[in-house]
């Protein structure tokens, strides 16, 4: 006889004031690289406020744009999204604002679906999403089917990881000698 399966209990949903989450996803091609940052929240709260001043303060070579999954359909919650890299090409902008842009569309409704981000609080949070895009897209040839799904996966990752609190605290206390920064090790290697 089959085991029943236990129906996973949803945990209580109270106030999330702010949580803030970091992934690297990245495939074969360097450019291919995604390493979003994000900051997630009630819109009430210090993420809505900053959601509100980055919207109406626009800076030049850093644009703030929704994610949205094409143009008129804005995802939920609301993504906010802000370039990590000055850009100051219109191929650059055509990658982010489109393949990228979109990518982080479908990695905020994946951890809705997931159950990262708890449905019944989509119109209440909002995030904010520091992108990474390699500038090297503007010159090396381009898989996009590669990079939207780099990004899309990035963007769960840092989303569940924002919103479980990953990683804890013991387990960073526990490996602190452990980890050594990638880019500290090739400084190290002389690379």
């Amino acid at each position: 006889m089959a085991k029943k399966q236990e129906k996973k209990k949803k945990k209580p949903v109270g106030r999330i004031v702010l949580r803030t989450g970091e992934a690297l996803v990245e495939a074969e091609p360097t450019w291919s690289a995604a390493e979003p940052e994000v900051v997630i929240g009630e819109l009430d709260g210090p993420v809505g406020n900053a959601i509100a001043q980055l919207v109406g303060d626009q800076t030049r070579g850093h644009s703030r744009v929704f994610a949205i999954l094409n143009c008129d359909v804005q995802v939920r919650p609301v993504t906010l999204m802000v370039s990590k890299v000055t850009v100051t090409s219109t191929k650059y902008t055509n990658i982010l604002m489109g393949t990228v842009q979109a990518a982080i569309a479908n990695g905020v409704l994946d951890a809705v679906r997931a159950g990262d981000i708890p449905k019944e609080k989509a119109n209440d949070l909002g995030i904010i999403v520091s992108v990474w895009l390699d500038p090297s897209v503007v010159t090396e040839k381009i898989d996009f089917n590669i990079l939207f799904e780099t990004h899309r996966a990035a963007t769960a990752k840092a989303i569940h990881k924002a919103m479980n609190n990953e990683p804890g605290i013991d387990w960073l206390l526990k490996n602190q000698d452990k980890v050594v920064h990638c880019f500290h090790q090739m400084a190290l290697d002389s690379q």
